[in-house]
């Protein structure tokens, strides 16, 4: 009797706490962001055609990639512009020191908005999971009723 018992309330507390699949990111050094949901990654298609329910999560996914393809676009050209004039003063030519200050300021300029493309993955993902939490503890919450009738008494659990 006892073991029908635990095995009876394990069932419950297992059901009862019904927890979606949470999303995560990580950051490659120069490819931008990867979305993964339970351990599998998400091709940027599936992801916002996943989040797309949730307006605030996808404009954030959105501007995290538009923020991520931009810094990167910037840090590769300032890192050709500073390149360049390295590699002429290697080569024994005239190297052009502009085009690597330019080349300087690019890349600096390129670190903020890194920064901020983090951010906004960071709080897609986070926005993204709270939302879930909170949908998913609302669906997923059954109801527990003592019933008694011909057949004798019992517990029932409806969705």
């Amino acid at each position: 009797m006892k073991k029908i018992i635990v095995c009876l309330l394990v069932t419950l507390f297992t059901v009862s706490f019904c927890n979606a699949q949470e999303m995560t990111f990580k950051k490659h050094s120069f490819t931008g962001y990867t979305f993964y949901e339970d351990g599998n990654k998400i091709p940027l298609n599936a992801l916002i055609e996943k989040v797309s329910p949730h307006a605030e999560v996808l404009h954030l996914v959105k501007m995290s990639k538009t923020k991520g393809v931009f810094a990167t676009v910037i840090s590769f050209s300032g890192g050709a512009l500073i390149g360049w004039p390295i590699g002429a003063a290697i080569s024994g030519g005239d190297p052009n020191w502009v085009l690597a200050g330019i080349g300087a300021g690019l890349a600096i300029v390129a670190i903020p908005v890194g920064a901020s493309a983090k951010k906004d993955a960071e709080k897609a993902v986070g926005l993204y999971n709270a939302t879930l939490h909170a949908t998913s503890f609302q669906e997923c919450k059954p109801q527990y009723k003592i019933i008694a009738n011909g057949n004798g008494i019992g517990l029932a659990m409806y969705f």
